[in-house]
């Protein structure tokens, strides 16, 4: 049995949804809907995890269908697994800042900028979601 997915946003107006469900392996799938068609699933890396996050507080995507729209509980318990599996002692360090800042309900945009920073410099996360999505749906 699969796990609920929770969308965070639309990638064009009335286009397809994106999101993330949790998995029976302890991980998460990149899940992405359309109205009509099964919603497809692919084992999500944590960048992308990461950005989906970013963008649940941006305004970058169109609002994901209220039905199936993601929690801030949701984005903290994707946060902190993302926190979990990670080896690397400094990127682990800027996770727990990720994660305090969802978790304490800090403001948006210091919260963006904490997330923006475990995705590193130069990544823009709806650049990177949407490209995904193109990719999967054999767009790009």
């Amino acid at each position: 049995m699969e796990a609920a997915a929770c969308a965070v946003g639309r990638t064009v107006p009335d286009g397809p949804w994106v999101g993330f469900a949790p998995t029976l392996d302890d991980g998460y799938a990149l899940v992405i809907g359309a109205v009509g068609h099964d919603a497809l699933r692919v084992a999500a890396e944590p960048r992308e995890l990461l950005a989906l996050a970013a963008l649940y507080f941006e305004d970058a995507l169109d609002p994901p269908p209220d039905d199936l729209a993601a929690t801030l509980g949701d984005i903290g318990s994707l946060v902190r697994h993302v926190a979990e599996h990670e080896a690397d002692d400094a990127r682990r360090a800027l996770l727990a800042e990720a994660v305090d800042a969802v978790d304490d309900g800090l403001a948006a945009d210091v919260t963006i900028a904490r997330l923006n920073r475990t995705l590193g410099e130069r990544v823009d996360a709806a650049a990177l979601i949407r490209g995904r999505v193109e990719e999967l749906l054999g767009g790009g």
